[in-house]
């Protein structure tokens, strides 16, 4: 039997009598006697006591070296796996960004914090930040013209400062920043879907091994993000009506219940306004559904301009829009029904003979709380009074009962 496989035989032994080993280390070890027995076994048996150790010796530190970079490839596989992990179970954009910053925090020992910036038709928006206190999404400062992110961005390659104060890139920066700092383009093939900034206060540069880390979550968050904003913009899409461009019945849904919380929870109004274009049957009539839909898109997408940005327009269905006017009460409803019809009657419509219709809006007006503590009561009551408003009093806009009237004092 060859010399070297006794020795690592007589290693095994006295290995199962260590009783001051944990099991992690004995397992290691008897993976090290396996590499060992392996690399012996493939090469011809020395007679050469001194040769066969000094060999044995070698190979003791090659595969204690391959035994490291082993244990350090898994590491980062698992490493790997949990933020893959992570992020694909992630679909909201917000979601994705807040994890890798926390994954990014987690890979990199001393890192003080992080932050992502989105990086789309050449300009640079805030994603997320996160700071060793566990401080979330502060914008500590914006991107400058000429500076790190915007350079990493514009390059499209990794930014290593070993040195805030040296460092060309930060010489007009702030004197109370110092420390190291890297950035790191998140790419998908070679367009570049944000920048990812990890910095610490002490000075120097980023190990190898850092780096690879780095470089591994910056891949898989290319990829999830470049996945969220897809989710994102079909999720928008889907609350879109293909015809106007305005927010659809599912979107009025979803938002109506959130101002309805909002409302109760801050004790404010807020106001429903349904409204229907009078006299857009004799359009369909006359020319026909096609241009019936030319005439809905023209009158109806310029109504935005007249809103607030916290108002929030959608078509109901058909030739019927919703309102949604939060803190706001039934006078100041009442204007901005009139500022609509206004705007309405101001609108140039297009048709095939050049006899422009004239248009208005019937509509009907619900106040939360008055008319209704939920979001389905409210759109009832705006409906009945349009319903109403159409009935005695075309081209106005009524309000909605209290919940107390009967129907026979309307």
């Amino acid at each position: 039997m060859d010399l070297r496989l006794k020795i690592l035989d007589q290693a095994r032994q006295e290995l199962i009598q260590k009783d001051h080993l944990t099991e992690e280390n004995i397992e290691i070890l008897q993976s090290l006697l396996d590499l060992l027995s392996q690399a012996i076994k493939m090469s011809p048996e020395v007679i050469d006591t001194e040769i066969s150790l000094q060999d044995l010796g070698e190979k003791i530190i090659d595969s204690n070296n391959l035994l490291l970079i082993l244990k350090q490839q898994s590491a980062e596989l698992n490493a790997l796996r949990r933020i893959s992990i992570n992020l694909t179970s992630r679909l909201a954009l917000k979601e994705v960004l807040e994890t890798v910053v926390s994954e990014a925090l987690k890979l990199i020992k001393n890192a003080d914090d992080a932050n992502i910036f989105l990086f789309d038709e050449g300009k640079l928006t805030f994603g997320a930040a996160l700071d060793f206190n566990g401080e979330k999404n502060h914008e500590f400062a914006k991107p400058r013209p000429n500076g790190l992110t915007a350079t990493v961005a514009q390059q499209k390659k990794m930014i290593m400062v070993e040195d805030f104060h040296t460092h060309p890139l930060f010489k007009n920066s702030s004197q109370n920043w110092h420390g190291s700092i890297i950035g790191i383009p998140l790419m998908i093939g070679s367009n570049v879907e944000g920048v990812m900034n990890l910095a610490r206060t002490t000075e120097g540069g980023f190990s190898q091994e850092e780096v690879r880390l780095l470089s591994l979550l910056a891949d898989q968050a290319a990829v999830a993000i470049l996945n969220a904003g897809l989710h994102e913009h079909a999720n928008q899409e889907a609350r879109l009506d293909s015809l106007t461009g305005l927010p659809n019945r599912r979107a009025l849904d979803e938002r109506l219940e959130a101002e309805v919380k909002r409302a109760s929870r801050t004790g404010s109004t807020l106001a429903v306004v349904m409204m229907d274009l009078d006299g857009f049957k004799g359009i369909n009539d006359t020319y026909g559904h096609v241009i019936g839909d030319h005439v809905l898109s023209q009158a109806f997408e310029p109504l935005a301009e007249t809103l607030r940005t916290t108002d929030f327009l959608a078509r109901y269905g058909g030739d019927e829009l919703t309102l949604v006017l939060p803190e706001t009460d039934l006078a100041s409803a009442r204007l901005v029904a009139e500022k609509i019809q206004e705007k309405l009657r101001s609108i140039i419509i297009v048709t095939p003979d050049d006899n422009p219709p004239k248009l208005g809006f019937s509509g009907g007006i619900a106040i939360y709380p008055q008319h209704g503590m939920v979001a389905s009561d409210l759109l009832r009551a705006a409906d009945e009074a349009l319903y109403r408003a159409k009935r005695h009093q075309r081209g106005g806009f009524l309000v909605a009962d209290d919940p107390a009237v009967s129907p026979t004092n309307k």
